[in-house]
């Protein structure tokens, strides 16, 4: 079953049309994702201060229908996969139940130590893998 976040647009978030910018719909989809990991007692500062990160390797975005200013969309999140090391989010953007947008988006799990540039696959913990299947 989905999660569900209501999103009101603001004018921040519009051209000077009153259209939503097509590119604030990453941080919408942002925010969808990190509502629905807390929902599960996934905490993305912890798993920071343990050298675990989430990064965006992939998204693909379909854009239906335009949202507008003081609208409130509601996005639908849900897992589409988890393999050892990655995540693929599916999310559904919809206005008073009309589709706004599709979008899947691909995390990989890497880790980091203190002065390291560069992020490695990590895999991740049995007890994260099943947070996320909750």
């Amino acid at each position: 079953m989905p999660d569900i976040i209501d999103i009101r647009i603001y004018y921040e978030d519009t051209d000077c049309g009153g259209v939503v910018y097509y590119g604030k719909y990453l941080g919408f989809l942002e925010r969808a994702r990190t509502d629905f990991l807390e929902k599960r007692g996934i905490k993305i500062l912890d798993l920071m201060n343990e050298g675990i990160y989430f990064v965006v390797v992939s998204v693909d975005i379909r854009y239906h229908k335009p949202a507008r200013y003081a609208d409130t969309i509601n996005i639908y999140t849900e897992i589409e996969e988890i393999t050892f090391a990655s995540i693929t989010f599916a999310h559904k953007l919809y206005l008073n139940g009309t589709p706004l947008s599709t979008a899947k988006v691909r995390l990989a799990t890497v880790g980091a130590r203190p002065n390291e540039t560069e992020f490695k696959p990590r895999k991740m913990s049995k007890d994260l893998i099943e947070a996320l299947k909750t």
